[in-house]
């Protein structure tokens, strides 16, 4: 009405209404036909008030020329609006700013692409995400978030101030937000999975502490399997299998009896960073520096053989004093303990339909065979060289005796550990055991005189009966070996023949010993 245009012209593309034409003027619009206004604040200087042009204050050429829109200002009209600058600002003024605007081609211009464009951001910086996660972690991805949003708003604020052109950039990153949470979430839900699984798989034989350290650093477990540097041990009770011949008409006694065993050498092991891998009857396989690092593996494996025998007297001393009081005799329980050190493959062994956090290798071998010398040495734990080489200046060993194990082509130097660092500083075993390794280097010489000599020496400066049946032996062998005519052949080595004994081998296949050098109990 304004111009006296008796036509409009509204121009349009496959997204919609693209401007309007009014009078010659091409005003863009959006594909509804809305205008985006670029507001400014509150100017007195639109308003005229209808009292002063009614009463002929206004000279005629402050409107004389102009459009002029007619409208309220009063709060109580309800024509009060709010613009991104203001809080209330009267509705004729919007219309007299769309107004100017229109003449002085100042709208805010958003282009029909805008939503396409925006929709392409908001794949786009999903599919990102979705991509770079698992790649980049949870922090740099945050980091290259913050650069995105940053770089987005940036270009946004540089189109509308220097193009007046809109486009929306916080539906993408609403939209990136979300699928950044959501994965988020499922990556939580999953790491909470695989601690569980984690807890469930090694909480039956790891300390809490362990099975803690595992669920917060989970990728220093390797489950498919690994060559490391290790210390095994095996145990066995000596005579169980009689003992439970007994319960044969009472098989609860019997289940009772070995958890009273079972549990108090677990926890021996357990407390000492070790891994049980199996129970095989009254026996036990454990492992240390699997599946976590611990590089006194060796020491915490002979400190734990310690243990378990302390805690063995203590529970034959219960069940003595049951016995006393009534309960079941049970005779006193004695163990083997065997433990070596080093290169095995340790990690899930089994098959696809069930499968056991286990270890193998040469090691895993020799700690089962020297186990099963101890008792005829009448000894409760043996180590093997590896180990004894890693524990010698932190535990009271001794070098007991060169053995050929079944399986094993060379011989190997079995030690025992007699006790702790309390034990090592005792100068009564130190000229034992110095006394002790003289009657070995004559012995091996076959300096048999000297050699016998030595171990006497060795009774005086210890009294110990855990090392007596050790002492015997080699008095006997030393007084058979001074009645052979010649050496011929003499190694010093002994070999596990059959299980319990040990007898003597010489590189003469024709040399035999006519008994066992040490008879099995």
């Amino acid at each position: 009405m304004a111009t006296g245009a008796t036509t409009l012209l509204a121009k349009s593309d496959e997204a919609g209404i693209k401007s309007v034409v009014v009078a010659g003027v091409e005003i863009e619009t959006e594909r509804d036909g809305q205008l985006w206004l670029h507001f400014t604040p509150h100017d007195p200087r639109r308003y005229v008030s209808a009292a002063d042009v009614l009463s002929g204050r206004i000279p005629n050429d402050r409107i004389e020329g102009k459009l002029v829109l007619i409208g309220t200002s009063a709060a109580g009209l309800y024509d009060l609006r709010t613009t991104p600058l203001e809080r209330a600002m009267p509705g004729v003024e919007i219309h007299a700013q769309a107004i100017e605007s229109i003449l002085d081609n100042a709208l805010l211009l958003r282009p029909n692409y805008a939503l396409g464009l925006e929709i392409c951001l908001a794949l786009a910086i999903g599919i990102g995400i979705i991509i770079v996660v698992p790649l980049l972690g949870a922090l740099a991805t945050v980091l290259l978030g913050i650069a995105i949003i940053a770089l987005l708003g940036v270009l946004s604020g540089y189109l509308f101030v220097s193009s007046g052109i809109l486009i929306d950039v916080v539906y993408p990153l609403v939209s990136s937000t979300v699928v950044f949470l959501l994965l988020a979430s499922i990556n939580y839900l999953r790491e909470e999975k695989r601690r569980a699984g984690i807890r469930s798989a090694f909480s039956q034989y790891l300390a809490p502490e362990l099975v803690e350290q595992l669920t917060r650093e989970p990728d220093r477990l390797k489950l498919g399997g690994e060559t490391r540097t290790m210390s095994v041990l095996f145990s066995d009770v000596r005579g169980f299998t009689s003992i439970a011949e007994s319960f044969r008409e009472n098989p609860s006694g019997l289940t009772e009896l070995m958890n009273r065993l079972l549990t108090p050498l677990s926890r021996a092991i357990i407390e000492r960073r070790g891994t049980i891998d199996k129970y095989i009857g009254d026996a036990i396989m454990a492992f240390w520096n699997a599946p976590l690092d611990d590089p006194d593996h060796a020491k915490h494996a002979c400190e734990a053989a310690l243990a378990i025998s302390e805690r063995l007297d203590a529970l034959n001393e219960a069940l003595a004093l049951e016995a006393q009081n009534g309960g079941e005799s049970i005779p006193p329980m004695e163990i083997g303990i065997g433990i070596s050190t080093g290169l095995c493959m340790v990690g899930n062994m089994g098959s696809d339909i069930r499968f056991d956090y286990s270890v193998l290798g040469d090691s895993v071998n020799l700690a089962s065979r020297i186990q099963n010398l101890a008792n005829s040495y009448g000894l409760r734990i043996l180590i093997c060289p590896e180990t004894a080489a890693r524990c010698q200046d932190a535990l009271a060993i001794v070098a007991v005796d060169d053995v050929r194990v079944k399986g094993r082509k060379h011989a190997v130097t079995v030690h025992t550990v007699l006790g702790g660092p309390e034990l090592l500083r005792d100068p009564k075993f130190r000229s034992f055991r110095t006394a002790f390794e003289t009657m070995r280097a004559h012995y091996l010489r076959g300096e048999w005189i000297e050699a016998m000599n030595a171990l006497e020496a060795s009774r005086q400066h210890y009294d110990d009966p855990r090392i007596y049946r050790l002492l015997d032996i080699y008095a006997s062998r030393i007084a058979t070996l001074k009645r052979r005519s010649s050496l011929e052949g003499w190694t010093g080595v002994f070999t596990d023949m059959y299980p319990g004994a040990t007898e003597l081998l010489t590189t003469d296949q024709n040399w035999t010993a006519t008994q066992p050098w040490v008879e099995g109990s």
